[in-house]
């Protein structure tokens, strides 16, 4: 269980293709405090750490992650976004994030407003998940408040803070990132689809 805070942004240092799984190897301001078995956040996907060493913590992404995120994209050198594990009686400051990436999207439009900067993002609306203005979304990893929404489009507002301490100083026109929808609300649009269905 995650809130969508991030911590730090570390960087890949290596990858490695092994059949269907992806070893990615990666270093931190907080790898030293990391053991074997914790739960870290990449970019929003829940991650097993199986090793830590002088050069970084290893993690092993199967295909069913690859093919729901992001991170089958991740190169040598590049940012990424992480979180540890909830502690219990922690203050929850972003929402309630569980770490399952649901789909990603790619971004629209980035556009830099009184010192802010508002982010506008497509995404497949056929597999079920939606939006609603003022709900909350995940956006690689990071727990955010929805501005605008569509069927199939949405957009987010990024303080300052939050565009220098995460990966959304990286992002471009056509950057693909990773989705984890509100939990609440995707067990509600469930009930509701069941409710039809009947």
């Amino acid at each position: 269980m995650f809130t969508g805070i991030i911590e730090d942004v570390g960087v890949v240092v290596a990858l490695k293709q092994e059949l269907e799984n992806l070893h990615l190897t990666i270093n931190c301001g907080f790898t030293n405090e990391l053991k074997v078995d914790q739960s870290v956040s990449h970019n929003g996907v829940c991650l097993t750490v199986v090793d830590v060493g002088k050069d970084g913590y290893k993690v092993t992404a199967i295909q069913e992650s690859l093919e729901r995120s992001n991170l089958g994209n991740l190169k040598p050198g590049d940012p990424v976004n992480l979180e540890r594990g909830l502690k219990l009686g922690d203050r929850l400051d972003g929402h309630i994030v569980q770490g399952h990436v649901d789909q990603t999207a790619e971004c629209i439009d980035i556009k830099e407003v009184d010192g802010s900067w508002i982010f506008s993002f497509n995404y497949d609306p056929s597999l079920g998940n939606i939006t609603i203005p003022k709900g909350s979304i995940t956006i690689n990893g990071v727990s955010l408040t929805i501005v605008d929404s569509n069927s199939s489009a949405f957009s987010v507002a990024i303080i300052p803070f939050t565009f220098e301490h995460t990966t959304f100083k990286n992002l471009k026109i056509g950057s693909i990132v990773n989705l984890e929808f509100d939990v609440i609300g995707k067990y509600v649009a469930r009930i509701q689809q069941s409710q039809n269905n009947n």
